[in-house]
């Protein structure tokens, strides 16, 4: 008990230590709490805030160039398939047209949806 009386009484002296000679504030500081104190001041005239190109207005509304690049990556992969797609999904191509529509779906069920909607007629 005793070392920890001698360790506590060395951690209060330090302590006193501290809170006799406080810190200095540093100027830029002072300056900086001084020009917040007159711009909330009544009558107050703030400047006219400088004007931004429109691209950058853009990049800010939409969260910076961390969210520009992650929507150019899902832009990106999103064309990628679009245009490539995997094989349980039907080919865009095939779809505008640019393909014989008899193949448009492997598995048959454009065809099958032909003879469903000729039932109907």
């Amino acid at each position: 008990m005793a070392d920890e009386d001698k360790a506590l009484q060395e951690l209060e002296d330090l302590f006193a230590e501290a809170r006799s000679a406080p810190p200095a504030l540093p100027d830029h500081l002072s300056a900086a709490i001084l020009a917040d104190a007159a711009r909330v001041q009544p009558g107050f005239q703030p400047a006219e805030p400088a004007r931004q190109p429109l691209w950058r207005q853009l990049a800010e509304a939409l969260g910076g160039w961390p969210a520009l690049g992650g929507l150019a990556a899902a832009s990106a992969a999103g064309l990628w398939i679009g245009l490539a797609p995997p094989s349980f999904m039907p080919d865009p191509v095939a779809l505008a047209g640019y393909e014989d529509s008899s193949t448009a779906f492997a598995d048959g069920s454009y065809d099958m949806a032909l003879m469903l909607s000729e039932d109907l007629q």
